[in-house]
């Protein structure tokens, strides 16, 4: 299938590894233009190089911090000046500490706003002008199956993320009209770097491995193990690209049938 992604231009936010890392890169092999970004200059550098030296496609690595707003602007316009204009904005950002209710503070509740809600809320503000202007224009919101089926010790994650896919949803209606389609993915289980710290948390608790804890918990799935970065990132550009120009509004779960409802 051709996806009609060759020379679109896409952002990818907190990109320099995991779930949003493999969705630049796909996109990147796709034949997308794409600018991601990190906290970390370093970091991002180093991943905006690696996918170019694999696709050798043009990539724009920026040092930006979602939960700032003088960041967000700043990495918009970066964007448009490099590349002339925005057809997709991949919204992404890192999760907040893993917790529970009784040990979660106002100054945690506050900074998980910022990182999870309101970077959100910016990206879209700031990209939106840049992409009226586009053919096919594409938002994808990156949340969690904690949305659906919450997740122990991620109060501050499953609670944010709500308000997300929320915001995805009404967008979705309210820009309709404009042709700017809105989507949510709900990660599950997957084997990125946040995950294995999650695990970690949970093995001392339970007193055995990391290992074992991994197993407990691809055991939660019809399939029977964790996703890979990559079979995310496969779904993620399908969802954002022309090829999927009558989706929008969508809360799609890749999670291998970790949740188990009907809706």
């Amino acid at each position: 299938m051709n996806l009609q992604l060759d020379q679109r231009i896409a952002l990818v936010t907190a990109a320099s590894q995991g779930l949003g890392y493999a969705t630049a890169l796909q996109l990147s092999r796709e034949g997308a233009l794409v600018a991601i970004c990190s906290r970390d200059e370093a970091h991002i550098t180093a991943a905006a190089d690696a996918i170019h030296a694999e696709t050798r496609r043009p990539v724009l690595g920026i040092r930006a911090d979602v939960s700032k707003s003088a960041d967000i602007k700043r990495l918009v316009s970066r964007v448009i000046d490099e590349f002339g204009g925005m057809d997709i904005l991949v919204a992404n950002a890192g999760g907040p500490p893993a917790s529970v209710f009784a040990n979660t503070t106002d100054t945690m509740w506050q900074r998980a706003y910022e990182l999870v809600t309101l970077s959100t809320v910016r990206l879209v503000r700031e990209s939106l002008p840049h992409l009226r202007q586009s053919s096919a224009p594409s938002v994808l919101t990156i949340t969690s199956i904690a949305v659906k089926q919450p997740i122990t010790d991620l109060v501050l994650s499953t609670s944010l993320r709500m308000a997300v896919v929320g915001l995805t949803k009404t967008l979705a209606l309210e820009l309709g009209p404009e042709r700017i389609r809105f989507n949510s993915i709900l990660p599950g289980w997957t084997e990125t770097e946040r995950i294995r710290d999650l695990l970690e948390i949970r093995a001392r608790r339970h007193k055995w491995s990391v290992e074992q804890e991994a197993e407990h918990q691809a055991e939660t799935t019809a399939l029977g193990r964790m996703a890979t970065p990559q079979e995310f990132a496969n779904v993620a550009t399908f969802l954002v690209s022309p090829a999927a120009s009558y989706l929008t509004g969508v809360m799609l779960p890749v999670d291998g049938g970790t949740y188990k409802g009907i809706y």
